[in-house]
């Protein structure tokens, strides 16, 4: 019982070095790298222009498409979240656009499935830099 109860006591009272959304009941990921000031203006380009990225907060592949961006620039893009359980969910508009995967760019009316380079996505909005 000791065995047990020693490293059971040391895991509760340790901080928990593990960072994960699905850990506290968060409901969106966390955007970690840097912006720079030309994909906070490209990205503010892609606002402007009714460019919307699909998403679900679980999505490892749309956390890895956001960080491309870095924080300051995720904040300027038109997201929507299609998880049920996402904060500020929008499932039926998913629905509704037939989203079969994340992430999914929707520009010009076209839908794009995947992680796409800034450059891929430059090319496919006009975006001159």
């Amino acid at each position: 019982m000791k065995r047990l109860l020693i490293p059971l006591l040391a895991f509760l009272t340790l901080p928990n070095a593990i960072h994960s959304s699905h850990m506290y009941n968060q409901k969106k990921f966390i955007v970690t790298s840097e912006s720079t000031k030309e994909t906070i203006e490209f990205a503010k380009y892609l606002k402007d222009n009714g460019v919307v990225k699909y998403s679900a907060y679980w999505c490892p592949n749309c956390l890895n498409q956001s960080e491309l961006f870095g924080k300051q620039a995720y904040e300027e893009l038109n997201v929507v979240e299609c998880a049920t359980d996402g904060i500020n969910s929008q499932t039926q508009l998913c629905i509704d656009k037939k989203i079969k995967g994340f992430p999914t760019w929707e520009i010009n009316g076209n839908l794009f499935l995947g992680v796409l380079s800034l450059k891929e996505l430059s090319k496919l909005t006009g975006y001159n830099n």
